[in-house]
């Protein structure tokens, strides 16, 4: 499943607790994008990851689960993200939730399909900020610090910076994508329209479109096409 998700260049990040409806789910999972990120900060359940698993699975594309709960880790996914929060105040956000995760269900998922990503959080206003009480203001060499441990120290294939919600800092973005050798560069936060995407995907290996599919249905489904055109820059692998 890494070898495939390294071919991401766009994903949609769906909220189990904000529910869509199922011609909404069809046109985002019929858009081009190529993998449906299951995943929210508060409010998953059992009950909701697995309608939202339910919704999608009737498309091809890709699903996979982001896991932020305990209680909603579900079989059947493609793959299962671990966010490692690099940048958290909050121990549980770094390993003691992931541990438990594992201690609980780890005998159920294939080693294959569970999948670490170093995160780090740079909206300090977020409510992902808060729960993981995390550090968010960071600075450019603390943020490329962090993405080094994760790469080089933690293994982790996929980088992930989280602005939750808020438009990022894309200088920060572009020297990130110059550090990074072989991690698998994500980038989530603000990303509204289609212009906005196609600068992002500049620089990020995968694009992540979340908060706009509730807000903008048209401009987010543009987003696809935009960031598949568009060539990356900087890359030193």
């Amino acid at each position: 499943m890494l070898e495939e998700i390294k071919s991401w260049r766009h994903a949609f990040k769906i909220d189990p607790a904000r529910p869509l409806s199922e011609r909404w789910i069809a046109d985002i999972c019929e858009s081009g994008t190529d993998a449906i990120i299951v995943g929210g900060t508060e409010g998953a359940t059992i009950d909701n990851v697995t309608e939202c698993l339910a919704a999608v699975r009737r498309f091809s594309v890709p699903c996979v689960l982001e896991v932020t709960e305990l209680e909603s880790l579900s079989p059947g996914f493609d793959a299962y993200f671990i966010p490692v929060v690099l940048n958290a105040h909050n121990p549980a956000y770094i390993s003691g939730l992931h541990q438990q995760a594992l201690k609980a269900h780890g005998q159920f998922l294939k080693t294959a399909e569970v999948i670490g990503e170093g995160y780090c959080i740079l909206n300090r206003d977020s409510s992902a900020a808060r729960r993981t009480n995390a550090d968010a203001a960071l600075d450019l060499d603390d943020i490329v610090a962090f993405s080094r441990f994760s790469e080089s120290v933690l293994r982790m294939p996929i980088f992930y910076l989280e602005y939750s919600g808020t438009y990022g800092n894309v200088d920060v973005l572009k020297k990130v994508s110059q550090i990074l050798e072989e991690a698998q560069l994500f980038y989530g936060g603000g990303i509204q329209t289609p212009e906005q995407a196609a600068e992002i995907a500049t620089w990020a290996d995968t694009v992540i479109v979340g908060n706009a599919i509730y807000e903008d249905k048209e401009e987010a489904l543009k987003t696809v096409n935009v960031v598949k055109e568009t060539t990356r820059q900087g890359k030193l692998r």
